[in-house]
């Protein structure tokens, strides 16, 4: 993802009712929502909702396709993970680059594969900052202090999970 994309993906989050359209979008999985039923379950009007459908759709946050008579509105997760990977290209591992865990003056301990939101493999930019502790410590380091690997997967839980 170039400079220009990222700029227009987060300038299109960047507002309280997009984002949490976006946020609804992700959960429901490709096959998407149909505009009514987004309109209900944000208590938005429709006419503001179209506004915010088409600024997501401009910035390749969602995709629409028309199934009969209604528009059917879905994350476009490729969008989103490559905006997740530019985010985060120069995170933990790269030369130069000041960490995150270098911040909370932990150090890295190895970079391991991330996984995209539904399952999926992440593309291979998006890594994550540090290993698992248990993972670290059967190594013979120390660890950096991240979170456990249990935690990470209840966090992320209910990613895809259908409503």
């Amino acid at each position: 993802m170039d400079e220009k994309r990222a700029i227009a993906a987060l300038g299109a989050l960047a507002q309280e009712t997009r984002l949490a359209l976006f946020r609804l979008l992700v959960t429901c999985g490709p096959e998407g929502l149909p505009a009514g039923v987004i309109a209900e379950r944000l208590g938005v009007q429709p006419s503001s909702l179209s506004f915010h459908l088409a600024q997501l759709t401009h910035a390749g946050l969602i995709t629409q396709r028309r199934l009969s008579r209604q528009l059917f509105y879905a994350a476009e997760y490729g969008a989103m993970n490559e905006l997740l990977a530019y985010l985060t290209e120069n995170c933990c591992g790269r030369a130069g680059a000041y960490t995150a865990c270098e911040a909370a003056g932990a150090r890295p301990v190895s970079i391991a594969p991330a996984t995209s939101c539904c399952g999926g493999p992440a593309p291979a930019e998006i890594e994550a900052c540090c290993a698992d502790d248990a993972t670290a410590k059967a190594a013979g380091e120390e660890g950096c202090g991240c979170p456990p690997a249990p935690k990470i997967e209840a966090a992320t839980a209910g990613c895809c999970a259908r409503s």
